[in-house]
């Protein structure tokens, strides 16, 4: 009996019929699949929130659920705190300089005006109107001065040494406390879990209340817009198919009837599923079976494990 083909007007679409003659129909076949993604928890914890169900349309980056991030937050404020006491053990070392600055000054007045006297008392010595011993008093005086004034400038030149170095070692404490506070921010943020992908939740495996831990499944999501037909074709078929090859994907209507999809050819096997002990024929070499991929666009008809039939277009 001759197929009778019915052309819907539709370009993507065809529905067609065809008797029993025992001639075969298709080329290959295979069942429907999508590219599943297992969403999981980041963070362990207590869900708070987790709104999803299955058959929910997600967006890419949407927020679907949740996770107790109490005990981090906790520990963020705990070093931002440490953070803070940070400048109460900076010495400040501005008063002791000042101090020993202004005796510095005094000694310095002091030493100008042994000055003087030492030069009035080398006058009056050699005008024979004062002492040997009176001048060496004076110029004792004024070495000793002298000493005083280098020991303070000394003094203030290692107090901001040690002050330095005090301040710098509190001071380093800061930048891993930092680097602390940005792990725990990053933590916090994997609290809330954000859906990857655009598609259908195909399964839900943990729901709000429960207790979660890091790597733990909470969702299965797939976009449905494109299924994947696993098919498989024979070894003699391999030389005729290629990778981005149309072909036609036929499903069953349910009503003795078959609708009809264009498809592409997205992956083709370099291995063989079935091999025979020994190839020596032509027949046998058709029982090389290699699978192949093919995507085909979803017009809401198309269902996961459907079973469809692969015709290779000339």
């Amino acid at each position: 009996m001759k197929k009778i083909f019915i052309i819907l007007g539709i370009p993507s679409l065809i529905i067609f019929s065809a008797c029993g003659n025992g001639k075969k129909t298709s080329d290959a076949s295979g069942v429907f699949e999508a590219e599943e993604v297992i969403v999981s928890s980041e963070l362990a914890g207590k869900i708070l929130d987790f709104p999803v169900e299955e058959g929910d349309q997600l967006s890419a980056g949407q927020t679907v659920a949740t996770i107790d991030a109490t005990n981090l937050k906790l520990q963020k404020e705990q070093v931002e705190a440490s953070i803070g006491t940070l400048k109460e053990k900076v010495v400040d070392v501005g008063p002791q300089i000042r101090l020993l600055e202004e005796q510095l000054k005094v000694q310095q007045t002091q030493l100008n005006s042994l000055l003087r006297e030492k030069n009035r008392y080398t006058n009056l010595v050699k005008e024979q109107a004062a002492t040997q011993k009176q001048l060496d008093d004076i110029s004792s005086q004024y070495d000793e001065m002298t000493v005083k004034m280098e020991v303070t400038k000394k003094q203030i030149e290692v107090q901001k040494t040690l002050t330095g170095s005090q301040n710098r070692t509190v001071m380093s404490e800061k930048e891993p406390l930092t680097v602390r506070v940005a792990q725990l921010d990053d933590q916090i943020q994997r609290s809330v879990v954000t859906n990857p992908v655009k598609g259908t939740v195909l399964a839900k495996y943990a729901q709000s209340g429960e207790m979660t831990a890091v790597g733990k499944a909470l969702y299965k999501i797939a976009s449905l817009d494109t299924l994947r037909l696993q098919a498989y074709i024979t070894g003699d078929q391999l030389a005729v198919v290629k990778l981005n090859q149309a072909v036609t994907v036929s499903v069953d209507d349910g009503k003795g009837a078959f609708r009809a999809y264009p498809g592409k050819v997205t992956w083709v096997s370099s291995k063989a599923e079935f091999t025979p002990k020994t190839i020596q024929t032509k027949e046998e070499r058709a029982n090389l079976v290699y699978a192949v991929k093919i995507d085909v666009k979803n017009d809401g008809y198309l269902k996961l494990g459907m079973y469809g039939e692969v015709k290779l277009n000339p």
